[in-house]
């Protein structure tokens, strides 16, 4: 995935830019309170990329069959 689709898609998902650093960016939402690492790569792994958007996305609504 190239880095700008992920970066457009946390900020769709309400995530800011905390820190800019020289290898890595940091991301923040606000609204689940969790950070995590952007590579500065122009092209990001898609296993990477797809952690990168569920550790950062808002919890979905626990259904009632659910186990957890």
């Amino acid at each position: 995935m190239k880095r700008r689709e992920l970066i457009r898609r946390l900020n769709e998902m309400g995530g800011i830019l905390i820190r800019p650093g020289a290898k890595h960016d940091w991301y923040h939402n606000p609204a689940t309170k969790v950070s995590q690492p952007v590579p500065r790569h122009t092209e990001i792994k898609d296993p990477l990329a797809k952690h990168i958007l569920k550790m950062l996305q808002e919890p979905r609504e626990k259904t009632k069959g659910s186990l957890l």
